[in-house]
């Protein structure tokens, strides 16, 4: 294996991306504007109009193996039966493995799988009722958070994390979902997780099929909607990262599910989100896969064309790759009607056909699409989420990489946009704690 992190190549190569909801649209624009021939498979019909006259498409993802040098799939919910069929085909795949969206996909397993690789998980319980949920957290009052598990953890304003002692306030979550049960259909399973407080940090790697590739990422989301983290929890606000050595929280976490990933075959990228306090360190769950918008911030920190990274790491080409140094912010900028899904009518009122404008036309330094379309040479809002763009900074300091972000976003001009303006003052308190609990330093 060639260990030269700075081996890269001007080679052009064929990309394939598929996708079932266009997450990867900008990874995917990125690979184009590198040079590489690219098509890009969008399986939610109703979302393939994003990314037109950015990236070239395809509606049969199928027929395009034979054509591509390297397969990427964006996600989990099945994707890792599609990836195992290509790499029968003997082609480069940066996907997960059914195992591996199955660590995802099923919170209690993916638990479980922590507990058998020896790492230490906070207790939970796992229902299929409302009212059996219910039933136990009358008879072991705590505080609880609620998770829903499957497809239905997508859906982000259904997570509920208490704040009562009793977990009156979980029950009183349980029984309005009962009551629509019947109607809604997409919570069937669901956790209740013990409720630990401390600092919310997330550790990730990228895993070429044999190990963990090195320097490792570390990351702090930003999920609710409002600045001073209040509000109805979204996909995400904004997320803020730096690169690392190897730490204390990646080596008692995700770095003992390395033999397991290795007899999977894994490639891409893999994330464990953690609370950590002065007790321990406890794993909430997993990203098999790229995060949104973490991929996007990540691509401005790699020292390295985005493209050749993901060819050289689906071939085991290195084991290690250059990073700047000090941190990286992405705050994402939205419109109606997020986050509270597809609303048709606010979407048609406020949203669809809105055009992107820059103050300054020829600055997009650090700008990211995401439900975006170019339309005669306009950026022009697509899609049915709200989501617009992610806006990246870089700096040596948390406050040196603020300034450059929110400086980037007063150069957009989007009608009815929103984001949150405080991404990354989290850090300055978070960080004292991390270190003094000793849990960044490197090792």
């Amino acid at each position: 294996m060639n260990n030269n992190h700075l081996a890269q190549t001007t080679e052009k190569r064929k990309f394939l991306f598929v996708s079932y909801d266009a997450l990867i649209s900008d990874i995917v624009w990125q690979v184009v504007k590198e040079g590489h021939e690219v098509k890009y498979y969008i399986d939610n019909k109703t979302e393939r109009d994003i990314a037109d006259g950015f990236v070239p498409k395809t509606d049969n993802w199928k027929k395009e193996i034979d054509w591509a040098d390297i397969v990427i799939f964006d996600d989990v919910l099945g994707m890792g039966k599609w990836a195992n069929e290509a790499r029968k085909k003997g082609k480069p795949v940066v996907s997960g493995t059914p195992y591996t969206d199955q660590l995802e996909d099923d919170r209690s397993f993916g638990q479980e799988e922590l507990k058998k690789a020896g790492i230490t998980i906070i207790p939970y319980e796992t229902f299929t009722s409302f009212d059996e949920g219910i039933n136990f957290i009358k008879q072991n009052p705590a505080k609880y958070v609620f998770k829903p598990s499957g497809e239905a953890q997508n859906l982000k304003l259904s997570l509920f994390v208490g704040e009562e002692d009793d977990g009156k306030d979980v029950i009183q979550v349980l029984e309005a979902y009962k009551k629509i049960a019947a109607k809604i259909k997409s919570i069937k399973v669901y956790q209740l997780q013990k409720r630990v407080s401390g600092v919310e940090v997330a550790v990730g790697a990228f895993f070429n099929g044999q190990e963990f590739v090195y320097p490792i990422n570390v990351n702090f989301e930003h999920k609710k909607l409002f600045p001073g983290n209040i509000g109805p929890s979204t996909g995400e606000m904004g997320t803020t990262m730096f690169w690392s050595e190897p730490n204390k929280i990646f080596n008692v976490t995700l770095k003992k599910m390395e033999s397991k990933l290795k007899e999977e075959g894994y490639v891409g990228y893999i994330d464990l989100n953690c609370i950590v306090n002065n007790y321990g360190i406890y794993p909430l769950e997993f990203t098999a896969r790229f995060g949104y918008p973490t991929i996007s911030i990540q691509q401005e920190g790699i020292l390295m064309p985005i493209g050749e990274f993901l060819y050289q790491l689906a071939t085991q080409k290195f084991t290690r790759f250059r990073t700047k140094g000090g941190f990286q912010i992405g705050v994402r900028i939205v419109t109606p009607p997020f986050p509270y899904g597809a609303d048709i009518k606010i979407l048609e009122q406020h949203t669809r056909e809105a055009v992107i404008m820059f103050k300054k036309p020829n600055n997009s330094d650090g700008i990211h699409i995401e439900d975006v379309k170019l339309v005669d040479g306009e950026w022009v809002l697509t899609g049915t989420s709200g989501v617009s763009l992610i806006v990246v900074g870089c700096g040596q300091t948390m406050k040196q990489t603020q300034r450059q972000v929110y400086r980037r976003i007063k150069n957009i001009l989007i009608p009815n946009m929103y984001y949150r303006k405080d991404i990354g003052d989290r850090w300055f308190e978070d960080s004292d704690k991390l270190h003094s609990w000793g849990y960044l330093r490197e090792t």
